[in-house]
């Protein structure tokens, strides 16, 4: 089992910069596919950013291609994700998750989730 707590949300200006991460406890968190995930009001839950275990593949919805960067550090049991270039449609909360399934870019998939925590991107 992993714990997740999310830190980093805040208000921010369009076309700045946010860095989100996710600290997990518990064993074993190199075992974990990990996934960054945010809901705005009136909407589903939607993946935004996915990384796999081991060998650091990366998955992005195309909403945010180019403009955010998933990134893990197994030493730390961390998972960050960089934001830029920001826009009113990036305001949410945004969910760090944690799976041990192959399909990692599946949200169903996912087992484990922090709190959340808040973008507001200001027009």
């Amino acid at each position: 089992q992993v714990r997740l707590v999310e830190s980093g949300g805040g208000l921010v200006q369009t076309g700045g910069s946010l860095r989100l991460s996710c600290a997990a406890s518990g064993r074993g968190f190199s075992n974990y596919a990990m996934g960054w995930f945010r809901q705005a009001p009136g909407k589903g839950r939607e993946l935004v950013a996915a990384i796999d275990r081991y060998f650091g593949g990366t998955s992005y919805s195309d909403s945010v291609k180019g403009r955010f960067t998933i990134s893990r550090d197994n030493a730390k049991n961390t998972v960050d994700l960089q934001m830029s270039s920001l826009k009113p449609e990036d305001t949410a909360i945004y969910y760090c998750a944690a799976t041990t399934s192959m399909r990692y870019t599946t949200r169903s998939e996912y087992n484990y989730w922090g709190q959340g925590t808040q973008v507001t991107v200001s027009s």
